[in-house]
């Protein structure tokens, strides 16, 4: 670097299932700051179910349209905390992904042209000593984070990994037949809302997509929705069909009724 240059402290957006009961986020935070204090973090969101990978894989590739692309992106939901590999992955668009390797980064990796080159987290110039096994977030991907956001190189931080030998996720598709879908629930939000496998895609595969009214058929019960583009659309407690924010078709009731207990 030039004398007098002054290199770009990049920012760095955090998506986990942490929740906010404990220090956990604040810990990574402040681990963060004290690497790369001129960067500013991004909580995308610390809300994904527990322990869901694929809740938050798909959170991430959904809002990845809407997040800087210069942007380090540090994403932690583990379940098998200690035993899956900590890494880093470039992607071919230039993202930079930093997460557990359990398939938790691959459909934003997909949703940015594939990956370029990827690194496990090894290096002793990057993590925490002495690693807790219970906590990486802290000690291996936060640093490596933050240390990415100021500058490090992408190879420093530990050994390549060939692309091919990255965990996959993908998400099922629905079963489409004239007139029906047989789809899963991907998640169920704080207000009930019951977010479908389903695109509109789907819908006009099927033929429904200039139906107005369609049953939606559960092992727990059975509804009559209708086809809303708002919650304003539905009295309260009628039953609705609305595709969300990222996407995805939704079961949603008109307020304050609650779709998920009542289906």
């Amino acid at each position: 670097m030039a004398d007098g240059a002054v290199r770009m402290t990049l920012p760095i957006v955090f998506l986990s299932d942490f929740g906010y009961r404990n220090e956990w986020v604040g810990i990574c935070h402040a681990v963060i700051n004290k690497i790369a204090p001129e960067s500013r973090v991004v909580d995308l969101s610390h809300g994904v179910p527990p322990l869901d990978v694929r809740a938050g894989a798909l959170l991430l590739s959904d809002s990845l349209p809407y997040l800087r692309h210069e942007a380090v992106v540090l994403a932690v939901v583990d379940p098998s905390v200690g035993r899956d590999r900590d890494i880093a992955i470039r992607t071919g668009a230039g993202r930079i992904l930093v997460g557990p390797d359990n398939g938790l980064l691959a459909p934003a990796w997909r949703a940015a042209e594939g990956v370029a080159n990827a690194v496990s987290i090894t290096s002793s110039e990057i993590l925490l000593e002495p690693v807790s096994q219970s906590f990486h977030a802290r000690d291996v991907l936060a640093p490596a984070a933050a240390h990415l956001a100021t500058g490090a190189l992408f190879e420093a931080l530990g050994e390549p990994i060939e692309p091919q030998m990255l965990v996959d996720l993908h998400v099922s598709e629905p079963t489409v037949e004239p007139g029906k879908i047989a789809c899963e629930v991907l998640d169920l939000n704080r207000f009930g809302n019951v977010q479908l496998n389903v695109r509109t895609s789907h819908l006009a595969a099927a033929g429904l997509d200039q139906v107005e009214r369609i049953s939606v058929d559960a092992a727990s019960g059975r509804a009559v929705v209708k086809r809303v583009s708002t919650y304003a659309d539905l009295a309260e407690g009628e039953w609705g069909l609305m595709v969300d924010p990222r996407g995805w078709l939704s079961v949603i009731r008109g307020n304050p009724s609650n779709a998920a207990a009542d289906l």
